[in-house]
């Protein structure tokens, strides 16, 4: 078992997603770096989608009742298994009794702002509705449908195991850069109601930089920038939306809908930002800035056969590792 020993982390269990639920009202919820999850899985050799704990709060405490392998990936959180540091993005191995502290580097300086905790075998806890992801906003999923809390325990599905360890990954954070003029971007897709603004306020979105807001979390990344001016007052009735969609409210602030986000609304869509980068988005701090891209519909297509090639090529890596020798 995992003991969780923190509290107020924000922590919860999730894996990649509840699919095909939206027909009845239900949000997809999953990690909000699907690629962290995905590359902590493969090295653990669990299914690609099972379930881990994302860390978006540091300080973040758990103790291993038993032996288990495990990856951090994600976010560099200056993890120690009791008072060793340990590698990001690397698979390591913990003994009964150990303690995990995630925490923030030396200094303050951070890359990323979401760990994974992968350990083998995934994390067990029921399936609901397809997926083992929190949702936060319908209290199901996860563990008991909330965050993580002080005194909790969790299974780890293939505890115990022996498993190879000490290796890791580059993330893709530094193998597949995006950025505009020094600052981190992402690329959109114009949606529907995109030729109801301004000129001038389309022109904005694309040569801006936007600061993501205190006001942002899983449900959706509140933006502060120019405000975006439609030609004329828009009343649209409610209609579907999934992650990655971006609503601009009365206020011309974008707010861009995140991975617990409510499946419709009626805020008028300026753009999508591509499945490809809501990783990138993910892990995006608060406060920080970002700048949009504008892409097509081929050009978003090729980007998510980037990231697929990405872990194709984890993967690879992966099976390397399990079939050299073992180090006597």
């Amino acid at each position: 078992m995992i003991e969780v020993l923190s509290s107020a982390a924000l922590a919860t269990v999730q894996d990649a997603g509840r699919k095909g639920s939206l027909r009845w009202g239900v949000g997809t919820s999953g990690a909000m770096d699907n690629l962290a999850l995905a590359a902590g899985n493969l090295m653990l050799g669990n299914d690609v989608n099972a379930a881990a704990i994302e860390v978006p709060v540091f300080p973040f405490k758990v103790r291993f009742g038993e032996d288990c392998a495990f990856a951090l990936t994600g976010a560099d959180c200056a993890a120690r298994l009791d008072d060793t540091p340990l590698m990001p993005w690397w698979v390591h191995q913990a003994q009964a009794g150990q303690v995990l502290t995630l925490g923030l580097p030396q200094g303050g300086a951070q890359r990323g702002s979401r760990a994974m905790l992968c350990v083998a075998g995934g994390v067990d806890v029921p399936e609901v509705l397809g997926s083992r992801s929190t949702q936060l906003r319908g209290a199901f999923g996860g563990h008991e449908g909330r965050a993580l809390r002080r005194g909790d325990s969790l299974r780890a599905g293939r505890a115990g195991e022996a498993h190879r360890t000490h290796f890791g990954l580059v993330p893709p954070s530094l193998t597949l850069p995006l950025q505009v003029d020094g600052v981190p971007a992402v690329r959109v897709l114009p949606a529907a109601e995109y030729l109801g603004f301004e000129k001038s306020s389309r022109a904005a979105f694309w040569a801006g930089e936007w600061k993501i807001t205190a006001q942002s979390d899983r449900y959706g990344y509140r933006l502060e920038g120019e405000a975006l001016q439609p030609v004329a007052p828009m009343e649209i009735r409610s209609h579907g939306i999934v992650p990655g969609v971006i609503q601009v409210p009365h206020s011309g602030q974008p707010i861009i809908q995140m991975r617990d986000a409510q499946p419709s609304g009626g805020y008028p869509k300026f753009g999508t930002v591509i499945e490809a980068d809501l990783w990138r988005l993910g892990q995006a701090p608060i406060g920080s800035r970002i700048r949009f891209i504008e892409v097509d519909w081929a050009e978003a297509v090729a980007a998510l056969d980037e990231t697929e090639a990405w872990l194709g090529k984890v993967s690879r890596i992966v099976e390397l590792h399990r079939s050299a020798p073992q180090r006597k």
